[in-house]
């Protein structure tokens, strides 16, 4: 076998048609969800009356150098044509149809989705500095170069894919060892259940689980995030099976709380490492053989196939610039101060990432109040601002909302980290008093029903999951402690 030949075998990864139907109708899923998401709050959020105008950011940011189609002009009607057209052509990517074609079609709608979201991105500020929007990002340009049914899959985007799980599994692994004590004497999983950003309707019965399941739980995520990425690169069958394992632990995650996409993107990325014929031997009725239908007597690409040849030509080039970008992140894990969640330059692509090198020991919410009395005192009526995702009343069980992202209540979860003195939570009460509809789309309850109340406030208090005792006896999944006022009553006069 000559040197082409060898090299043309290679490339053409015939057992690999399952992960690439995966992973480009699974990205394509993501996105049309992140679309949709950003659809339904975005204007509300950053849009040209919302917390953090987009119009007003866009005066600066010709400094920050950051690529974005709204650059030029935003507006709220542009933006969801921009979201309509992601919607589109993320639904038809899920239904297979660019993939019908020439190879050069998903790559088009896949670089078209990465261009329309990145222009979303770069102008969200706050409410888009979540590491899964990167993921999203460098997920979406990877894989737009996995080709049509017209050509077989491409060894080294997969490859690539594979790299881009070690990143994001082996990262978060590191950014723990390297973090809280609590992840290396294995007690970070005492809390976690109970103070993550957005529990899930199964989150407390993980919190009651006995401790030694959760030091189980804390040893099972150092193997599932430090060792087993390394056997994704490894041949066939030992790739399908660390994949099955990314997978489950992703899974148990899943289960355990919300993350928006992050964890169905390691989900659906880690296919990447998956063969057709091991699929085959977990699922018989999908068949062992699925490599790119061609006659096995004929080279691929023909001597005069210039359209196959170019294909080969982009696929490479795409490689090699992913590889090049690769020193950074890679760079990034081994460092002492690793970074995490961070882009390495402006078009998020071959990112570092990493969450929860710390676990927060308590869970304390920010709760909004408002009152229609003229004078609010302490003993006045407040009512509180029930929201869609964030823990509230007592009884309440917590909704699984991942993949879709609720950004007004994640960002509801950092306030007690950090400072309630945040630009846009004191926009977001000002909207409040002018009970503005688009706000209140935002939340799960409004307590006047589209009145303006006369003040508003903010004050804190300690949410703890019930024990099965309390349980039996209240009813109530959430033991609630005020604490203090952090915002103090805030009327229109004082706009």
């Amino acid at each position: 076998m000559d040197a082409l030949s060898w090299f043309t075998d290679w490339f053409a990864a015939e057992d690999s048609e399952v992960a690439r139907w995966v992973l480009q109708r699974g990205v394509a899923a993501l996105f049309f969800v992140a679309f949709l998401s950003s659809l339904n709050q975005f204007p509300a959020l950053l849009g040209e009356r919302g917390l953090l105008p987009v119009p007003e950011y866009l005066e600066g940011f010709h400094r920050l150098r950051r690529p974005s189609l709204f650059r030029l002009r935003y507006s709220d009607r542009l933006f969801r044509l921009f979201c309509a057209a992601g919607l589109a052509v993320s639904a038809l990517l899920v239904l297979g149809v660019p993939q019908l074609g020439p190879w050069w079609v998903p790559l088009l709608a896949f670089l078209l989705l990465w261009g329309l979201y990145m222009s979303i991105v770069n102008v969200g500020q706050t409410f888009y500095g979540f590491g899964w929007e990167m993921l999203l990002l460098e997920a979406g340009f990877t894989v737009a170069f996995l080709g049509s049914d017209q050509v077989p899959p491409p060894a080294p985007i997969l490859i690539l894919t594979v790299w881009l799980v070690f990143r994001l599994e082996f990262g978060a692994g590191m950014i723990k060892i390297r973090g809280g004590d609590e992840w290396r004497d294995l007690t970070a999983l005492f809390y976690h259940h109970e103070t993550q950003p957005m529990p899930g309707p199964l989150s407390r019965q993980f919190h009651l689980l006995p401790k030694w399941m959760h030091r189980c739980e804390a040893a099972g995520n150092h193997f599932a995030q430090l060792v087993v990425p390394f056997f994704l690169f490894f041949p066939q069958p030992i790739g399908s099976v660390a994949a099955a394992l990314v997978i489950l632990t992703q899974l148990w995650l899943v289960l355990s709380g919300n993350f928006a996409w992050l964890n169905w993107s390691a989900i659906v990325l880690a296919f990447a490492a998956v063969g057709d014929r091991a699929v085959h031997s977990v699922v018989p009725f999908i068949p062992e053989d699925l490599g790119w239908d061609r006659p096995r007597t004929t080279a691929w690409p023909a001597s005069g196939d210039w359209v196959a040849w170019a294909w080969v030509v982009v696929v490479l080039a795409a490689s090699v610039l992913l590889l090049v970008l690769s020193w950074w992140p890679l760079r990034n894990l081994f460092a002492k101060r690793q970074l995490m969640n961070a882009a390495f330059n402006r078009w998020a692509l071959v990112n570092a990432y990493g969450a929860f090198g710390s676990v927060t020991k308590n869970r304390v919410e920010i709760v909004v109040e408002g009152t229609l009395e003229t004078v609010p005192a302490e003993d006045a009526e407040w009512r509180e601002y029930r929201f869609k995702g964030k823990p509230g009343e007592p009884d309440r069980v917590p909704r699984q909302w991942a993949p879709y992202h609720l950004r007004l209540d994640w960002l509801m979860w950092f306030l007690p980290l950090r400072t309630v003195h945040e630009e846009w939570f004191y926009a977001f009460l000002m909207k409040l008093l002018a009970a503005d509809p688009a706000t209140l789309r935002l939340l799960r309850e409004d307590p006047f029903d589209g009145e303006r109340p006369r003040w508003v406030r903010a004050r804190s208090a300690l949410y703890e999951f019930s024990t099965r005792e309390e349980f039996r006896e209240t009813h109530h999944r959430w033991v609630i402690t005020p604490l203090r006022e952090v915002i103090r009553p805030i009327g229109l006069r004082d706009e």
